[in-house]
């Protein structure tokens, strides 16, 4: 019984096939072309302006039904407290992180044990959050040797 490999590529991806035979592929090898992805990251807003119904005109509008990514940080360093994704923004920073109106285990942690007065936040809307967050991680843990405080797993 010999093996055999069939090639079929596309723009897109090439997958690989290894054959017993010409009708029963035992392995699969795909590579996959990412397209880049390019960040307009919002400014660094206060958390404490975050709490602030933005309605009234005083608030920090973050977009709303909007996928993205976010950060929070001290003002004055560099290191993160949390890297996230969302599939709202508006509702995972404003509600779930900042205001713990939604369930956010990074936003409890960082309401009882941090100065929030003092932490930053920004993000950026992408239509592929979970990519990003992944690629912003494993920046971050080759920058500074590990995650952010609160971040468990990517």
């Amino acid at each position: 019984m010999g093996t055999g490999v069939i090639n079929f590529m596309t723009r897109e991806f090439t997958r690989e096939y290894e054959t017993i035979n010409s009708n029963t592929p035992i392995m699969v090898k795909e590579e996959i072309s990412i397209p880049p992805i390019v960040l307009e990251w919002s400014a660094w807003f206060a958390w404490d302006d975050l709490k602030i119904d933005a309605r009234d005109g005083n608030g920090v509008k973050v977009p709303n039904g909007e996928p993205g990514v976010y950060e929070a940080k001290y003002r004055d360093l560099e290191e993160r407290l949390t890297i996230g994704k969302a599939s709202d923004l508006r509702m995972r920073i404003k509600q779930g992180l900042v205001k713990g109106k939604t369930p956010h285990s990074a936003g409890q942690k960082i309401r009882a044990s941090e100065n929030t007065s003092r932490i930053v936040i920004r993000w950026a809307i992408t239509n592929r959050p979970a990519a990003v967050e992944e690629e912003l991680h494993g920046r971050y843990e080759r920058h500074f040797g590990g995650r952010p405080k609160y971040v468990k797993h990517t």
